[in-house]
């Protein structure tokens, strides 16, 4: 079931928010302060691209105080409007019986999206 519902992902989307994510983090590691910040995209991409079977963990070290103001950070300068995206076509995939898979991994995603920092894919 992972691997027909990944391939489905890819095929109807999960693709394109791949590359999205991808794009983004090249484009933000361009500056060196961007780094931090285009490493958690890439992060987000390897989650948009196959979703299914995968989870996410908070890491078992303290990250700290560093962790946290990135987090801020990144909500206040664009992990809202990814997340809320993400939110909305979780909505959008729960409203039929055959989305609610789809649903699930988008939910997935909005909490990968909000706070980045400290968090680790299983």
């Amino acid at each position: 079931m992972r691997t027909l519902g990944n391939i489905i992902w890819v095929v109807f989307g999960g693709f394109f928010v791949f590359l999205e994510y991808l794009i983004g983090g090249l484009l933000l590691c361009i500056t060196i302060i961007g780094i931090p910040f285009g490493l958690q995209s890439f992060k987000l991409a390897h989650m948009a691209l196959w979703p299914f079977g995968k989870d996410i963990e908070m890491m078992d070290y303290a990250p700290g105080c560093l962790s946290t103001i990135m987090n801020i950070l990144w909500l206040l300068f664009g992990g809202i409007w990814i997340a809320l995206t993400h939110l909305l076509f979780g909505i959008l995939f729960a409203i039929t019986i055959i989305g609610i898979p789809f649903a699930r991994q988008h939910f997935k995603l909005v909490s990968l999206a909000l706070t980045p920092f400290g968090r680790k894919i299983v």
